[in-house]
């Protein structure tokens, strides 16, 4: 049995990369060998009713390895980075009470730094200058606050999107309240409180191959019935104005439902956003510590190097 168990502090493996690397299946089959149960690090699998087009495990996948973090809150709740790392901890302590090694699983580079470096301390929630933030969007639109975003915090315009309307603003108020960039405060802060002992393996392929990965899986997802789960999310009642329907996938199924574009173009806008999000991703994950890169073809390689974490 893994020494992780007997441990007084649990040890986290932590599988991360872009994605569409296939960290999924790759923990599943890693979690059943090594008697593990995985806590989702992804800021939209979280939410209900969002499952194809956030390729959650599937039901059975679900009841063969224990999941955690996976559909906590409907799409209209509010969930964040800090509420990740709270639920995080107690499904970490529920899981190593039970004997169990304990797999971090998911793409959300932000919720796996605060899990296991802390929580950068700033404001707290500023209505009104939110509302000037959305003023000034409404006004200009979101190219003009990403140019602003450029300006003050460049290092935090390479990981945020153009579109992330939602990240973009919060990286303008914390400079406008903190007086200095998000990104300044984290490299002073640098999230070292040492909460877990960890191993960190980054799966990443070629590009040429990542790229054909994330080509596929669009299609799968419309083939899945990516539609109909975005009409039945409309249906009840959950508009295209909330953060998880501006995700990936459901924002250009609306485009087509609106009569936009035709379904072939939204999942060519799919894939073709869906790439660009990964290189973003890979831009903060080359940032990071302690990562250890592995091919998603060498089971073999990542078996042993998790095994030398647990019985080190």
């Amino acid at each position: 049995m893994p020494k992780s168990v007997h441990t007084a502090r649990p040890r986290l493996v932590v599988i991360t990369g872009p994605t569409g690397v296939g960290k999924t299946a790759i923990a599943l089959q890693l979690a059943r060998e090594f008697n593990a149960g995985i806590i989702s690090a992804d800021s939209m699998q979280v939410y209900r009713y969002l499952d194809i087009g956030t390729a959650k495990p599937s039901r059975e996948e679900q009841q063969q390895v224990p999941h955690h973090l996976i559909d906590c809150v409907n799409p209209d709740d509010w969930f964040n980075a800090n509420r990740f790392r709270e639920e995080a901890d107690l499904a970490i302590d529920m899981l190593h009470g039970q004997g169990r090694t304990v797999f971090v699983v998911g793409g959300t580079g932000l919720y796996i730094r605060v899990l296991l470096g802390g929580l950068l301390p700033g404001p707290g929630p500023d209505e009104a200058l939110r509302g000037n933030y959305k003023e000034l969007m409404a006004l200009h639109g979101k190219d003009y606050l990403y140019e602003e975003l450029r300006i003050r915090d460049p290092a935090a315009a390479l990981t945020i999107g153009p579109n992330d309307a939602v990240r973009i603003m919060r990286a303008l108020e914390y400079f406008a309240a903190m007086g200095c960039s998000i990104t300044e405060a984290q490299g002073r802060h640098g999230f070292q409180d040492k909460r877990y002992e960890f191993i960190k393996i980054g799966i990443f392929s070629d590009r040429d191959s990542l790229f054909e990965r994330i080509d596929g899986r669009a299609a799968a997802m419309i083939a899945a019935g990516l539609v109909e789960e975005t009409r039945e999310l409309l249906a009840g009642g959950y508009g295209e104005d909330l953060k998880p329907m501006q995700s990936l996938g459901y924002k250009h199924i609306f485009a087509y439902l609106k009569g936009i574009c035709t379904l072939e173009e939204a999942q060519a806008s799919m894939a073709r956003d869906t790439r660009k999000y990964a290189k973003r991703q890979m831009t903060w994950f080359r940032a990071e510590k302690d990562m250890t890169w592995m091919s998603p073809d060498d089971m073999p390689g990542i078996k042993r190097r998790i095994a030398e974490f647990l019985n080190s």
